[in-house]
């Protein structure tokens, strides 16, 4: 008998089974796999590298650090009173201003309401300022202290101020709730009437009294229905005997009350 011939790990004729790999081809096929992964690692250091460098410019350089400090809106707290309050150093990276923490700071300032901290690369930074707007003055102590809307005292000086209102209450503060009350009603009232008020006074939350530059009195009452109020008041001054009145009684605008 003749014997078959056997080829490659004994396959007949040197026949190759399913699937079986000739000779060396895998290493053929790593030498060409290798060039993707080298492509793969050099990028990934190209990316590392940028991340690197930005976070140096950005943190570690001198290219993008404080230079300016501007201030915006500042009318009542002086430009030097706002920075120092700030207390932004130069050379501070821009990257690490902790804006908020800046704000909070510049608001502890009496004068002022609100504050926003803007950068503006590559080296300045912008306070920006919304001050607290006074409405009325009382006098303590010799001195007359400017209060806004919420009863904060935003200034003081030894003269009066002419173009505000004097408030008259008992215990001026931003947590009296009369003080809030009387601070109310003159802010609510259109302009036409404000600038026309030379006094407000309440003995309490509801107890609100103008006086008018005219010499007349307004019992307002509570802060509330400034609407219908003031629509009384118009129809009573339209007329020469309402502006002749001394004292008007709108507490209750459903009856008008007058003397």
């Amino acid at each position: 008998m003749t014997e078959a011939r056997t080829g490659r790990r004994g396959t007949p004729d040197g026949e190759r089974r399913p699937g079986e790999r000739e000779p060396g081809e895998h290493e053929r096929e790593e030498r060409r796999g290798r060039p993707g992964r080298w492509k793969v690692i050099f990028v990934a250091l190209l990316v590392a590298g940028a991340l690197a460098a930005v976070t140096w410019v950005l943190l570690g350089s001198r290219l993008l650090v404080v230079r300016h400090v501007e201030v915006t809106g500042a009318e009542l707290a002086s430009r030097d009173r706002v920075v120092a309050a700030a207390g932004i150093t130069l050379g501070t990276p821009m990257a690490r201003l902790a804006t908020g923490e800046i704000g909070e700071r510049v608001e502890r300032l009496r004068e002022v309401e609100s504050a926003e901290i803007e950068r503006h690369w590559p080296g300045t930074v912008r306070i920006v300022l919304r001050e607290r707007v006074p409405v009325a003055v009382f006098e303590r102590d010799g001195r007359h202290h400017r209060v806004d809307r919420h009863g904060v005292v935003v200034a003081d000086g030894e003269s009066r101020p002419r173009d505000l209102p004097t408030l008259t209450v008992a215990t001026p503060g931003p947590s009296d709730r009369t003080t809030l009350a009387a601070l109310a009603v003159l802010t609510d009232l259109p302009e036409r009437l404000r600038g026309k008020v030379r006094e407000v006074a309440a003995t309490g939350p509801e107890a609100v009294t103008l006086q008018m530059a005219s010499g007349q009195t307004v019992v307002w009452g509570a802060a509330e229905r400034t609407q219908e109020k003031v629509r009384l008041l118009d129809a009573l001054w339209r007329t020469a005997a309402g502006r002749a009145v001394r004292i008007a009684d709108v507490s209750a605008p459903e009856v008008l009350k007058t003397q």
